[in-house]
């Protein structure tokens, strides 16, 4: 476990570096590393039941996501069905154990920051709109389930889970805002170390079970 751990952790600073600094070949080369080496780790685990599983799948949905969103454009609706199929994964493993109790400020927080996103990059999504809005859908109630799920149960593995949809969230409002409206310095490193982070926090909560 311990070599798989340091083995992620190695790959994704070599990934998130190259993000920064170059060269393109060694994006191309960490990103699927990385998460092939994240798989491993996460299928060492003491897998216990079928939501566990879910969090697998949902892993397998990302790496591929990620590789397609190193292409082009067009190849762009694909790379968000499959981030979309990602974040569903994740979101009907994280209905395990909990009630589903409104607590508005978390939503309501929650859906003013996606329209605020989607208000700012709208008039450049053209073809792409429907695939983006539901793709952030999908990660906005991924998000407000590990909150909510949290709250509920309050422990080691629902804190990772928590954290690892926010940082995911974070990720994909980077991405979105830098890909279709405006660059910034740094972009790139930013939203790819926390896309990185948020997934090995929701496979991390697998150790925690």
């Amino acid at each position: 476990m311990l070599w798989s751990f340091l083995a992620v952790l190695f790959s994704g600073w070599l990934y998130i570096d190259a993000s920064y600094r170059g060269p393109r070949w060694q994006r191309w080369l960490f990103k699927p590393v990385t998460f092939l080496l994240m798989l491993a780790w996460a299928w060492q685990a003491p897998v216990r039941s079928v939501t566990d599983y879910l969090l697998i799948g949902g892993l397998v949905a990302a790496m591929a996501g990620g590789v397609l969103s190193l292409l082009s454009r067009p190849q762009l609706v694909y790379a968000f069905g499959t981030m979309f199929l990602s974040y569903l994964l994740y979101t009907l493993s994280l209905t395990r154990g909990i009630t589903l109790t409104i607590y508005w400020p978390v939503p309501v927080a929650l859906l003013v920051a996606g329209l605020l996103v989607l208000m700012t990059i709208r008039k450049q999504l053209d073809e792409l709109c429907w695939p983006v809005c539901t793709m952030l859908t999908m990660v906005l109630v991924m998000c407000w389930l590990a909150i909510l799920q949290y709250v509920s149960l309050q422990t080691d593995q629902t804190l990772s889970l928590m954290a690892g949809a926010i940082l995911l969230l974070l990720a994909n409002f980077c991405w979105l805002i830098s890909f279709f409206r405006h660059r910034f310095p740094a972009d790139r490193a930013i939203y790819e170390a926390l896309f990185i982070l948020g997934h090995f926090m929701i496979i991390r909560s697998l150790w925690l079970s």
